[in-house]
């Protein structure tokens, strides 16, 4: 390998590593507001959100640098793709916790809201499933990429599950529409924030064997991904 590639590489993956760890501790940050009910870490959560997204246009930029100056190929290649499709889920990662917290501050603006039971079982997946991606790209870990992506199917039916909830709270008392809402748009953001982070395990089961799985949900089967 080219040693300038190799040094390129090298510092692309601890600046999309460095980033993956911002976007983690976010997550998690949001979720812990909306439990605790912590409007000032909310708040802080929305202001760190300008930095995630500057240095994800730096990361891109840093990609498509090595493309244009080194034409990389084979695994050097699809580690740039991988990591060029990872840095933008991670992003949208970063903006949908920045709206739960935003949610959070707007439900923090009432009484007290019951959180549907499910919620926390929805957020602890969510947030391990943002983990174990993550994880399973610094390891390589193809089973762990796999089994990321055979738990989004568990998050959607939490989602759903929890949205019934909300419907039927709203219906009790016209009071309850607003608060409602702010539960509802919560659940939907973590639910999509799950899906990034099945996105990025199916990046990462590209990165090792070269095979996109996403849409075939039978290549996650034993056997079926090399």
């Amino acid at each position: 390998m080219n040693i300038h590639l190799q040094r390129d590489l090298e510092h692309l993956q601890r600046r999309i590593l460095a980033l993956a760890s911002s976007v983690e501790q976010a997550v998690g940050r949001a979720i812990r507001a909306l439990f605790e009910r912590d409007a000032e870490l909310a708040r802080s959560l929305m202001e760190g959100e300008a930095a995630i997204d500057l240095e994800e246009t730096l990361i891109e930029e840093e990609c498509l640098k090595i493309l244009a100056l080194h034409q990389p190929v084979a695994g050097d290649l699809r580690r740039v793709a991988a990591i060029l499709k990872i840095n933008t889920d991670l992003e949208r990662m970063a903006d949908l916790a920045s709206n739960i917290a935003e949610r959070v501050s707007e439900l923090n603006q009432g009484p007290p809201v019951p959180i549907p039971s499910g919620f926390q079982v929805m957020a602890d997946l969510t947030n391990s499933m943002v983990g174990d991606s993550l994880d399973a790209f610094v390891k390589l870990d193809l089973e762990l990429a796999k089994r990321v992506c055979r738990l989004d199917d568990e998050v959607d039916r939490h989602n759903r599950e929890i949205i019934a909830q909300v419907i039927k709270y709203m219906k009790k008392s016209a009071e309850n529409v607003e608060p409602g809402l702010n539960l509802f748009s919560v659940s939907r953001q973590l639910e999509r924030i799950a899906d990034h982070a099945t996105n990025i395990a199916e990046d990462v089961v590209y990165l090792i064997s070269g095979e996109i799985i996403r849409h075939h949900p039978e290549a996650l089967e034993a056997g079926n991904v090399k």
